[in-house]
């Protein structure tokens, strides 16, 4: 726990995973479906906790990857080049944590361990998907501007 500048306790923002909804009349919307929750004691919004849970570097190419199915740890190790073992690990425990990802763990010798996506963490799908539309729409875009600005 660390602490704010009123001695008062408070959790690691970017952690969050849920968030109670404000009272009615505290919402900026003034009712319910406002987009606007309680984190702590100031307002956040949903897409703010989405990017809390899916927004590091490595997560995205994750499910990326467990968009394809199982995989073991040392498939996904091998297919994300650049990532090391321990920020693999921190990673998927995150995404379980918060119930993305499913880690199924077999007796046997040696050990087994798959990973897979969530029904939850399967509807990030089309989420990503449009993330990458927009992307290509943007790069389009810029290339366009960058283009006609050059003499």
């Amino acid at each position: 726990m660390e602490t704010n500048g009123e001695n008062q306790a408070y959790s690691d923002p970017l952690r969050l995973v849920s968030v109670n909804p404000l009272p009615k009349e505290a919402g900026a919307n003034g009712g319910e479906g406002s987009r606007l929750e309680a984190k702590g004691d100031r307002l956040t919004c949903s897409v703010e906790t989405t990017l809390d849970i899916i927004g590091a570097r490595w997560k995205v190419l994750i499910l990326h990857e467990l968009f394809n199915g199982v995989k073991r740890f040392n498939e996904l190790h091998r297919s994300l080049v650049g990532i090391t073992q321990k920020m693999l690990t921190q990673q998927l425990r995150e995404l379980e944590q918060d119930g993305i990802v499913h880690r199924e763990v077999y007796q046997q010798v040696p050990p087994k361990v798959e990973y897979s996506l969530t029904p939850l963490g399967r509807t990030l799908e089309p989420i990503l998907d449009a993330m990458h539309e927009w992307g290509t729409t943007y790069h389009a875009e810029r290339q366009k501007q960058l283009q006609q600005q050059q003499p």
